[in-house]
């Protein structure tokens, strides 16, 4: 079994990707399609439509593995075990249908379902870190530009650009369900012949067809043209927008273990949690770490549907049956637990303040030095003078810190000097941290009124509790 549903996964997206799931929506399809030619007038009975109705999970799963090692065909030995247990029915089951009705529109709507279970936990996630950034959005910390020291900017700020990334990712995630179509009941090459041949030539009957077994499946819209397959750049689409969301959330994650090796913000840590077999003091980002490591996978699975899409010779080759059943899944599966392991993350971020206002003191008073020359120059000051005493000061300072490993004692040296003697009483205010940090908490409360709050709103119902996760 992968390790992706024995260890990782949610038991819903597991059960997605299931066995009884795709065959048991092979029958319902079955079932679909016998209903629909039925009410369009082809001799089904009352009696064989209940036949299969009461056998739709009744699935001999050892049967149909010997008819396939029989038939070596995986659709054909479906048709017998479903027949062997609707006798009455067995005649009508897949009138008309190739084996990709089944196989192509289970697929369809196994990914629509995919992405009904990605997306709520999705929203949790951006509401979780939502809230975080609210309760942080005045809190100053500094901030990175080549991972240097830069101008300061808030804790909340911060994660707000975690959170964009995300509100992108729902989007798309959504548009991507949306755009989906059917397949639909289109036969071998997608000409609907047999179904024509059926309904004697009678093309509103066949059109009709296909827009009942649709709806019953739940889809607004089918493709209106189609090879045997419907086209593998949809698989591109899905995983495209999959691929995104794994960037999306390794960039967070991997801030998140760069703060932590700062000791400034933390992922969890259960109280008998074990960091390090040698090394008892250790505090491993490890949720994170695994967010990591499965995105990386999920971010190269695209690349299967690539291929697979620009190799598909006229109406379809087989070739890619056996690739996408493993990346489709995967890419779920993959998402649905790092989606998981970000919420149990977001819900249990630890916040270390001293740590956070220790490193701004360290790194404040050189960002300071162009508010105390236009104060001195305020003061009656000449601003030549006063940049050449501050660049005397400040690497007389930063050798301190870079050569001696002592503190930043920038703002003493100017207290000391006497020549910044008419604005010493001003040093304090001018080196409030608050006044650095611009209009990043009006920015985060902007943002997440205007943008967040209203994105989350379809998914209000299936907030829920907290996730606990089971490795």
């Amino acid at each position: 079994r992968s390790p992706l549903v024995s260890r990782y996964a949610s038991p819903e997206m597991g059960f997605n990707f299931s066995e009884r799931k795709k065959f048991g929506t092979w029958r319902r399809l079955w079932l679909y399609l016998a209903q629909a030619e039925k009410s369009l007038g082809l001799p089904i009975t009352d009696e064989q439509i209940k036949e299969m109705e009461a056998n739709l999970d009744n699935i001999d799963f050892k049967m149909a593995a010997e008819e396939e090692k029989k038939l070596r065909h995986d659709v054909m030995a479906h048709v017998h075990t479903f027949a062997h247990c609707c006798p009455k029915a067995a005649a009508i089951i897949h009138l008309g249908a190739t084996s990709c009705y089944v196989g192509d529109n289970t697929d369809l709507i196994v990914l629509r379902d995919g992405f009904n279970l990605l997306l709520p936990k999705l929203a949790r996630v951006i509401s979780r870190l939502a809230d975080f950034a609210e309760k942080y959005a005045d809190m100053p910390t500094l901030g990175f530009t080549h991972y240097q020291p830069a101008q300061l900017t808030t804790v909340g700020k911060r994660c707000c650009l975690w959170i964009q990334d995300l509100c992108m990712d729902l989007h798309n995630l959504q548009r991507a369900r949306d755009d989906l179509r059917f397949r639909g009941v289109k036969g071998t090459t997608g000409t609907q012949a047999s179904f024509l041949q059926l309904f004697e030539g009678d093309h509103s009957k066949v059109e009709e067809l296909d827009r009942l077994v649709t709806a019953k499946a739940g889809f607004k819209r089918a493709f209106m043209v189609t090879g045997q397959t419907y086209s593998r750049k949809v698989d591109i689409e899905v995983l495209s927008v999959l691929a995104s969301l794994g960037a999306s959330v390794h960039k967070i994650c991997t801030d998140i273990r760069l703060l932590a090796n700062l000791k400034e913000i933390e992922e969890p840590f259960e109280k008998e949690q074990i960091g390090s077999s040698a090394m008892p003091y250790k505090r491993n980002p490890m949720r994170s770490e695994r967010c990591c490591s499965l995105a990386r996978h999920l971010m190269t699975l695209v690349l299967d549907p690539l291929q697979t899409a620009s190799v598909q010779w006229f109406e379809r080759t087989l070739d890619d049956s056996a690739n996408r059943r493993v990346c489709l899944a995967e890419a779920f599966l993959t998402a649905d637990i790092i989606l998981s392991t970000l919420q149990n993350i977001s819900e249990g971020l630890v916040v270390y303040p001293k740590v956070i206002e220790r490193r701004i003191q360290q790194e404040l008073p050189f960002m300071a030095t162009e508010n105390i020359i236009m104060a001195m120059v305020k003061a009656g000051g000449n601003r030549q003078d006063c940049h050449e005493k501050i660049r005397v000061l400040s690497q007389q300072a930063a050798a301190v810190v870079k050569q001696e490993g002592g503190d930043n004692d920038f703002i003493a040296r100017v207290r000391a000097d006497s020549y910044f003697s008419p604005i010493h009483k001003q040093l304090e205010s001018l080196l409030d941290p608050s006044s650095f940090t611009g209009r990043a908490p009006q920015q985060v409360a902007k943002f997440l009124k205007e943008e967040v709050r209203p994105a989350l709103v379809p998914y209000q119902s299936e907030m829920g509790g907290k996730i606990e996760l089971a490795l």
